[in-house]
C-alpha cells in the first residue's frame, strides 16, 4: 500500500516507501508554536523512505535549534518534517500532512512538562516530561 501526503496548496507531494516506525504526540512549546496547536503528532520514519514526488522547489527549511531543522511548504506554510541531527537516519513527519489513512495510533506523549496549560491529556498513553528514556524517538 502506498503512503502519500501533501501540503495544503497541493504544491508539494510526497510518498513513504515503508510504514512509520511509530507515532508520537509532542507537546513542546516549539511544536505548539510552529503548528499552532496544543500538540503535534509525528510519525517517526526512516529518512531514506521519504520521497518528495512533486514540488521539491517549494520546500524550505528552518533551523529551530542547533540540532533541529524543520521543513515546510514555502507557498502555503504546511509543516512537513522535523530533522534531528542526533538521529541522522530518521525524520519525524507531521501526520496531519498524510493523505493516506494509517492503521496506527500514537505510542506516547513527549514534553508534557511544557504542554499547554489549557489542554488536558485524556488518554492512557505513557507521558514523558521530555524525551522517553530511549532518547532516539
Amino acid at each position: 500500500m502506498a503512503i502519500t501526503g501533501s501540503c495544503l496548496c497541493g504544491g508539494v507531494n510526497y510518498s513513504l516507501n515503508a510504514p512509520p516506525l511509530l507515532l508520537e504526540n509532542c507537546h513542546c512549546s516549539m511544536c505548539r508554536k510552529v503548528h499552532g496547536s496544543a500538540f503535534t503528532t509525528f510519525a517517526k520514519i526512516m529518512k531514506a523512505d521519504f520521497v518528495v514526488t512533486k514540488g521539491a522547489e517549494l520546500i524550505d527549511r528552518y533551523p529551530s535549534s542547533q540540532t533541529v531543522q524543520r521543513s515546510f511548504c514555502r507557498k502555503c506554510g504546511a509543516k512537513f518534517t522535523f530533522d534531528w541531527a542526533n538521529s541522522p537516519e530518521h525524520l519525524w513527519l507531521a501526520v496531519g500532512t498524510l493523505d493516506t489513512e494509517l492503521d496506527m495510533k500514537p505510542t506516547f506523549h513527549i514534553f508534557v512538562a511544557s504542554k499547554a496549560p489549557w489542554f488536558t491529556i485524556t488518554d492512557d498513553l505513557p507521558q514523558f516530561d521530555g524525551y522517553p528514556p530511549d532518547t532516539n524517538v
